[in-house]
């Protein structure tokens, strides 16, 4: 699948435009995550791209049905084997512990997906809620504050260090410079 055929594929699939703008900040985030560690983007990209587009039709049944879903319309599609991994194993705590991440690739999405949340919410707090007057120390004393997005699982995020190889502050940093890159698209 080209990104043009993914987009309309999510556009079709996700009516939520905040679900849909998380998707595309995956997406921008697991592009950086592949330039450093030389991988294909497009490849990386796209699984960012899709990775939730399930969630609108599974969020009230995610142990059941999430990714598992996602799974079955894309039989339809050409699409990677390494993307529809990566997606599996982004939600491998809801499906199945044995999908638990393995390669660099499932964990990069696994560690993502749960910062760009935490991102969006610190920028939503700054009194022009833009992202670019979000800092990496604003979200680093943000993420230290368990009462603040209670829904972001810090250790999830906090995989990247032993799981990537990237300490904490500079996974933050590379994910709130992609974000930024794309502000316009996330309406921030």
């Amino acid at each position: 699948m080209t990104r043009g055929q993914v987009l309309n594929f999510l556009h079709k699939h996700v009516k939520n435009q905040n679900l849909r703008r998380h998707c595309y900040a995956v997406e921008a985030v697991m592009r950086a995550l592949a330039r450093r560690f030389h991988e294909n983007e497009e490849v990386w990209g796209i699984a960012g791209l899709l990775h939730d587009a399930d969630y609108e039709e599974t969020k009230e049944d995610m142990r059941a049905k999430h990714t598992k879903l996602l799974m079955q319309w894309l039989l339809d599609f050409d699409v990677d084997s390494d993307i529809k991994d990566a997606i599996l194993a982004h939600g491998w705590r809801y499906v199945d512990d044995a999908l638990m991440p393995k390669t660099k690739m499932q964990w990069a999405l696994y560690c993502c997906d749960e910062l760009t949340g935490l991102i969006v919410a610190v920028a939503l707090v700054m009194k022009d809620k833009r992202l670019f007057s979000v800092s990496v120390d604003s979200v680093v004393k943000k993420f230290s504050e368990k009462s603040f997005t209670k829904g972001a699982n810090r250790e999830q995020i906090k995989k990247c260090e032993s799981a990537l190889g990237i300490p904490l502050n500079d996974f933050i940093g590379m994910a709130l410079t992609s974000m930024q890159s794309i502000s316009s698209e996330l309406g921030l």
